[in-house]
């Protein structure tokens, strides 16, 4: 076994140290893996696992972690041990992503014998301590240390075969984390239900009620960080809006845009706090009745809407934009580029790495154009 481990995990969590106990001890330990998983750092970890014969990976900590540990698992199967390797082998994949999208074939089900590579063999199992989703996809994301561009690549053998959710073990996750990433959770419900493609009333349900789970639950959560009732429903929500991976349903610019935003130094879930009202205002020309009903779901919670009236705001003045921007500032987490270093002068980079990423191509509006995300970005530059 070879296990991968938040940083901060440990001392706050003496019992973790089991796992150092003789008679478990796991063949390998990786303690942390950097934001956006770096392809070196995974390099190295697979290096380590294949060295040692690993038989199972298991994950405590965040998002990062979980991506690192999937792509863990096809490079282990398909004896990729260098950067080239891996970028040849990632071209392949999103060749294939990129074909299959296009016959408007849905990636979660294509049969694993259709898919040009090794399958994965070894379980994997995935203890997270945030609500970045990454343990109910078989998809993983990590940045070439060379390029600065995170892609993304998947196998339906890459998921974890268990899932174990510990509300106390998500107090030791710093707050910005946890908030964020409860962010990047509203992110896949707002995307997930404003979504360009056909109606599909599960997913509008499954969409809705997670988004009634997550915004409330992050609010009380940052009035009382130890209410492990609304982590636990965050958790929930985060689960139940996972569900848009195995319908095939891609999210927006809001997510194509942030894997790029991501490897410029920001944090996964922050990306989602600075894109998502401004994505939302771009697309409201083309689907603003759907995201006036989330912005109604909103106004029906109490917890919610005392938020957005002390925000200065009005249910019949304001948009689901709007609500938002205000729940983001509640929460006290970042809402421009500007705030976290990012300037005018990496918007071309930004922009010309966003066209790469098929979910840009996926938002109601298609961005397919620089100047498309460039019009995003100023919506959100501070």
């Amino acid at each position: 076994m070879v296990a991968l481990e938040g940083e901060l995990y440990r001392p706050a969590f003496p019992s973790l140290t089991h796992l150092e106990n003789p008679a478990r001890q796991p063949c390998g330990n990786v303690a942390g893996i950097q934001p956006h998983t770096p392809w070196n750092e995974v390099l190295d970890a697979t290096k380590d696992a294949k060295q040692k014969k690993a038989d199972c990976i298991v994950t405590i900590g965040g998002g990062s972690l979980t991506d690192g540990a999937k792509a863990m698992l096809l490079l282990l199967a398909n004896d990729i041990t260098t950067l080239e390797q891996l970028r040849e082998f990632q071209a392949r994949a999103a060749d294939t992503q990129k074909k299959l999208l296009s016959s408007g074939t849905n990636v979660q089900s294509i049969p694993s014998k259709d898919i040009p590579c090794v399958c994965p063999t070894i379980p994997l199992i995935c203890i997270p301590t945030t609500l970045s989703g990454g343990e109910y996809s078989h998809f993983a994301g990590g940045t070439d240390p060379e390029t600065g561009h995170k892609s993304i690549f998947g196998h339906p053998f890459c998921g974890p075969r268990l899932i174990i959710d510990d509300t106390k073990l998500t107090t030791t996750s710093p707050e910005w984390v946890w908030l964020s990433t409860g962010v990047r959770g509203i992110d896949h419900c707002v995307e997930a239900f404003c979504r360009s493609q056909p109606e599909d009333t599960e997913m509008d349900r499954e969409a809705l009620e997670a988004f009634t789970c997550l915004v409330p639950g992050l609010l009380r959560t940052k009035k009382n960080w130890n209410d492990e009732q609304a982590r636990l429903g965050c958790m929930l929500g985060v689960n139940r809006v996972m569900i848009m991976l195995k319908k095939g349903i891609m999210p927006g610019a809001s997510h194509g845009i942030g894997h790029q935003l991501g490897p410029m130094g920001v944090g996964h879930g922050e990306t989602s706090c600075i894109l998502l009202p401004a994505v939302l205002k771009y697309n409201a020309r083309v689907n603003a009745k759907k995201q006036e009903r989330m912005k109604a779901a909103l106004w029906d919670e109490p917890s919610v809407s005392s938020v957005l009236e002390q925000r200065g705001l009005t249910k019949s003045s304001s948009d689901l934009a709007d609500a938002l921007d205000a729940v983001l500032r509640e929460l006290g987490i970042p809402r421009s580029l500007k705030e976290k270093g990012v300037g005018e002068d990496r918007y071309g980079t930004l922009a010309k790495n966003s066209l790469r990423d098929p979910c840009c191509t996926a938002n109601p509006i298609p961005v397919t154009k620089e100047e498309q995300v460039l019009e995003i970005l100023s919506l959100c530059a501070g």
